[in-house]
């Protein structure tokens, strides 16, 4: 059987949805930005076509994803949706073609994207003109914007306003579409992006849901997992897969992308409970 065993608690509640005695919990609306950066821009050794992602370890403590390696990225603000965000690239219906959603729903999926990479990496995918991203977002001025946007006393178009900032869409390219399975207690309904890393910018650590930051050539996450050293949830997992055929940043943001959404689902096989992951033919333990 191909998939991840669900024993216990899991396994009676997928047979409880299964039967229809209980409902899922509605997914909402989340996104995953893949930042990505070429090794020689940090001006050491390597070849220079090699590629890195920036990853996050959530705490112990999360409800959902506890302890696992994933990338930036959370759930849409009802006021990510906000027409007054200045907005440079695709517009929100192009997106919302691409990714199946309405375009009010793309619109905060995007600014979503861009305000939840601030967050988690200090990296903004903004600038003061249509054409330009800012090059800086160290010191106390920003670190406190940046507490405000994760505790919501600000919004990502208050934010943007106040500096005369642009949102950055055509930074942004579409990766994939997850939806968390409907056994899950917490549900999410993921578009993932992936960007390069702008030039003069820096990640931090920011702390907040993670409690380690690292860059990891894709290769080596998935060896990493493999060894047990980390802990990978699929989506990540077949992310990293995909991406590690790439050798070039600009490969990767150049590429045309059919987005096919992914939901794991529950079956029953020899009265065990499996969950099942769509199109994937190896056995995850």
């Amino acid at each position: 059987m191909n998939g991840i065993p669900l024993p216990g608690e899991f396994g009676e509640r997928a047979r409880a949805i299964l039967s229809g005695e209980i409902a899922p919990v509605p997914a909402r609306d989340a996104a995953t930005v893949v930042l990505l950066r070429r090794i020689q821009d940090l001006g050491g050794p390597g070849e220079a076509s090699s590629l890195e992602v920036y990853m996050i370890r959530r705490k112990a403590g999360m409800a959902f994803a506890a302890g696992a390696y994933v990338f930036p990225g959370g759930s849409v603000d009802p006021r990510d949706a906000d027409q007054a965000v200045a907005w440079a690239g695709p517009a929100p219906e192009i997106w919302g073609r691409v990714f199946g959603a309405d375009t009010n729903t793309a619109r905060g999926l995007v600014c979503a994207a861009v305000r939840e990479t601030f967050e988690e990496s200090g990296v903004l995918l903004a600038g003061p003109s249509a054409d330009t991203v800012v090059a800086d977002t160290t010191g106390d001025d920003w670190e406190a914007d940046r507490e405000a946007l994760i505790d919501r006393r600000l919004s990502l178009g208050d934010f943007l306003n106040k500096r005369g900032l642009v949102l950055r869409a055509d930074l942004l390219r579409p990766w994939a579409h997850w939806i968390t399975p409907e056994v899950e207690h917490k549900r999410f309904d993921t578009r993932f992006f992936v960007a390069a890393m702008p030039p003069g910018q820096r990640t931090r650590d920011v702390g907040g849901e993670a409690d380690e930051v690292a860059w990891l050539r894709p290769a080596r996450a998935l060896g990493r997992a493999k060894e047990g050293q980390i802990f990978l949830m699929p989506p990540t997992l077949r992310t990293l897969t995909e991406l590690a055929a790439y050798d070039d940043v600009a490969a990767v943001l150049a590429c045309e992308r059919e987005i096919v959404t992914f939901q794991p689902r529950a079956a029953e096989v020899d009265g065990e409970m499996w969950l099942v992951i769509p199109g994937e033919d190896y056995r995850m333990s």
